[in-house]
């Protein structure tokens, strides 16, 4: 990718997972990484998944300046530590990552939230784990006044439902990937959260439809990298987020300088 014409562009990728498998295809993690920022990335948010992958993030962003830290434990990781008796190890992790939000070592929770379709035998007692594991991530994330990057996949009205009655309206809260309904992104808009878009926008009817519905003062950009790549087939990469940008551009009929500035400083507003 060119950075010829991104001189002027101020690049986010408020959700990708850095630490996943993948980038030998870019030439390795350490190359991607200054190629995007060669590229007019100037931030990018890499989510943790488990332990292991939150350590994973935490080493990346102390190697590279552009790498932000957001730590959690995803849905199908909260039931595989509580049904398989680690209560005490997910509680101890709740702590390690407030002890880097007090370090200023995690700028966010992420990724954390409700997983409906891709459990088998999903059932009341593998949601509730997930609801309450959410809560405790819901907490920290109150008391610490940080975002909050939630996964909905399968369960969008009945996580706006718990963001709600946990007092999350109009807390920083943003909403990944996401594929509700026309009037659950109404919902959203109204409690102030915002959506991160990713870079299969320019195949997604549905996420041009949000982009056209929902303010750009409500928008950020990402690219769940490696996962969602504008190309399919291909292993995806923060510095696509370009391709997000011109399309919010010409759906907003703004030019992609003006709408990456504007990205830029929802980002500067929720996450700093």
């Amino acid at each position: 990718m060119s950075s010829t014409n991104n001189m002027n562009m101020l690049l986010v990728d408020v959700h990708a997972h850095l630490d996943l498998k993948g980038y030998e295809a870019h030439g390795g993690i350490d190359k991607l990484i200054d190629d995007c920022e060669h590229n007019g990335v100037k931030i990018i948010v890499s989510n943790g998944t488990n332990i292991s992958s939150n350590r994973s993030v935490l080493a990346l962003s102390k190697k590279h300046h552009i790498v932000k830290a957001a730590l959690g434990i995803y849905p199908m990781h909260c039931i595989e530590m509580i049904e398989g008796g680690f209560e005490k190890e997910f509680n101890e992790e709740l702590q390690f990552i407030e002890d880097m939000i007090k370090d200023k070592k995690c700028i966010a929770i992420g990724e954390v939230g409700l997983e409906y379709k891709e459990i088998k035998d999903i059932n009341d007692t593998k949601k509730n784990i997930q609801k309450s594991c959410l809560k405790k991530f819901i907490h920290i994330a109150k008391k610490h006044n940080i975002p909050i990057i939630i996964h909905s996949r399968g369960a969008e009205l009945e996580i706006v439902e718990l963001l709600e009655e946990e007092g999350m309206k109009h807390h920083k809260v943003v909403m990944h990937c996401f594929s509700g309904r026309k009037h659950i992104i109404q919902r959203i808009r109204e409690n102030g959260w915002y959506f991160s878009v990713p870079c299969n926008i320019n195949r997604s009817l549905h996420f041009q439809q949000l982009v056209n519905d929902v303010p750009v003062e409500q928008l950020l950009t990402e690219t769940d990298a490696p996962l969602l790549s504008p190309t399919p087939g291909e292993v995806n990469r923060p510095d696509n987020v370009l391709q997000t940008v011109k399309k919010i551009a010409e759906i907003k009929k703004l030019t992609p300088v003006e709408v990456s500035n504007m990205i830029y400083a929802n980002y500067q507003k929720v996450f700093m």
